[in-house]
């Protein structure tokens, strides 16, 4: 009998492991969804801070209000403003289009790099990953060898996606991964010029004592916890997966809907994420309406997981496929955002002393399967090539900054910290390094400072980009290519000019090398590579005659 049971036993574990062993995928999943997730409390008020009953300044003497409106992996096709519009230019962008036209719209503005937390610091700090070392976007614990198991089961075309274990166990874990405190961002340098500032949304600079919000400057934090804009069964929310996208299996399998105030325990949101941000944001325009403040509203619209609610699901119209209907509601309750911030900095007679700047951390991404987000540029999220990092930079200052202004002059993300810093007159330490310059320049014909040598630089480990004037270089080493482009002439970048141009090529890559010489090395290496077609999205099969890139994270 004994021995019957333990053959029985066996023969399980061997069915079972074989099982397992043809379905890692769905194991994996299955932990994700169902292992060490946090508690989230239900919905509670949030209580903040409170300025002075009457004006602590005298309004000839008080700064301008700063507020900060970053979407998330937004297109630049995605705004009307630019000529598109989503779904061919059905849903269109009002409220955004009215900042364009209220202020100055910078044609040629650069996120300051393809993906996420790497933008997000250098909008912080003014500085280069060459300098803090925040090179690469910190990832969730397993994260990386999901998402590379799932790749190789995956029908793209594309190569697996590359995942080195052995550096990810031997590197710092993802609580231990953040912007460094020793860094200065924008919230610490307008603190002692007075400002009260605020962080609503999305962070992804790391968490805890050093690296979250309240470490970085910010008096206040309502921190987006987890990835979901609500939950997935709401009777509100209108869902769309990406059966081709292993990111998105992940992120349905992990994410949940849950927010914190302070680094307080998780509680429930109280309703569609950019509604619920934008219905606290204009708390604190109402409760900081007599003193300066910085309000930093970084959205989590427009990234996967799509999700919709009803009412924008049904106000968008008969848009097909689905996932377009979905992303084209989230780009409507985006824009909704921005136009009920506008109308609240008015309604508390804030609007003539308060600049608001919009921008995205990223361009489109290829993983959601619409091929339009981007256009008319080639490239993606995770390619530095035009679609992955030309965003948009939208700034209103009245009387500083005249209505219709266009300012075809390249800026980047990193210019963000030293304008907002100057426009506020608050002081840098001396000796500060800070590659960004100052792009309101008031008054000016031309408000974009000079920067050295005319030049902006982007970089993922071994993939690098330098932008002089008008060309364009970009070198990867996965695989092995460069790329020159004159975007004058060649916006696109379709007319590649390296056989044509070896004198360029080379100064270019002078810029290059000497923008690495006594570079910080990255705080943590890069453990996966993905293979990222150009000229398609995820949706897409790639053949063999597709042009590739690696993104090395």
């Amino acid at each position: 009998m004994i021995r019957r049971i333990l053959l029985a036993l066996v023969l399980l574990l061997l069915v079972g492991g074989t099982w397992a062993w043809f379905n890692q995928s769905t194991v994996l999943l299955m932990l994700a969804k169902n292992v060490g997730k946090a508690e989230v409390g239900p919905n509670r008020a949030v209580v903040w801070q409170r300025g002075p009953a009457n004006p602590s300044l005298d309004p000839a003497r008080r700064p301008p209000n700063i507020v900060f409106i970053l979407a998330d992996d937004l297109g630049i096709n995605d705004i009307s403003t630019f000529g598109g519009g989503v779904a061919g230019g059905r849903v269109k962008t009002p409220n955004i289009d009215r900042l364009a036209a209220e202020g100055a719209n910078y044609t040629n503005a650069y996120a300051g790099t393809a993906s996420c937390a790497p933008s997000r610091a250098m909008i912080l700090t003014g500085r280069y990953p060459t300098r803090t070392g925040f090179e690469f976007t910190p990832t969730p614990d397993g994260m990386g060898r999901i998402v590379s198991t799932l790749s190789r089961e995956a029908d793209s075309g594309l190569p697996p996606v590359s995942y080195n274990a052995a550096l990810a166990e031997g590197g710092p874990a993802f609580a231990d991964q953040g912007l460094p405190g020793s860094e200065l961002t924008i919230a610490e340098a307008l603190k002692p010029a007075g400002y009260h500032t605020v962080h609503i949304g999305k962070w992804h600079l790391g968490d805890g004592k050093e690296f979250g919000p309240n470490a970085q400057g910010f008096d206040e934090s309502l921190l987006m916890e987890s990835g979901l804009h609500l939950p997935e069964n709401d009777p509100d929310v209108v869902n769309a997966k990406l059966d081709f996208d292993p990111i998105d299996k992940f992120l349905w399998a992990r994410m949940q809907f849950a927010t914190s105030y302070n680094a307080s325990d998780w509680f429930k949101p109280g309703g569609y994420l950019s509604d619920y941000w934008t219905d606290e944001a204009i708390k604190v325009i109402e409760a900081n309406r007599n003193r300066p403040f910085f309000l930093y509203l970084a959205h989590w619209n427009v990234h996967t997981p799509l999700q919709a609610t009803r009412a924008d699901y049904e106000a968008v119209g008969d848009i097909t496929p689905h996932r377009l209907r979905v992303y084209a509601a989230m780009v409507r309750a985006l824009d909704r955002s921005v136009g009920r911030i506008m109308t609240a900095l008015k309604d508390q007679g804030l609007d003539d002393n308060t600049i608001i700047v919009f921008s995205s951390d990223n361009g489109g991404a290829g993983y959601i399967g619409l091929p339009d987000v981007n256009a008319p540029y080639r490239g993606w999220k995770l390619t530095l090539f035009e679609g992955g990092i030309r965003v948009p930079m939208l700034v209103r200052w009245p009387g500083m900054i005249q209505p219709g202004t266009l300012i075809d002059t390249p800026v980047a993300h990193i210019d963000l910290m030293p304008s907002f810093t100057k426009a506020a007159g608050a002081t840098l330490p001396a000796g500060l390094a800070i590659d960004g310059v100052d792009i309101f320049g008031a008054g000016a014909d031309n408000p974009v400072s000079k920067r050295a040598n005319d030049a902006i630089f982007w970089q993922s480990a071994y993939y690098k980009v330098v932008r002089q004037g008008d060309w364009k270089l970009q070198v990867s080493e996965r695989p092995a290519k460069t790329w020159l482009f004159n975007l004058k002439d060649d916006p696109s970048e379709r007319r590649d000019l390296v056989a044509s141009n070896p004198a360029k090529v080379a100064a270019l890559k002078r810029l290059l090398a000497n923008h690495q010489k006594g570079a910080r090395k990255p705080l943590y290496p890069h453990t996966i590579e993905a293979p990222i077609a150009i000229d398609k999205t995820l949706a897409q099969r790639v053949t063999r005659s597709d042009e590739l890139v690696y993104w090395p994270n």
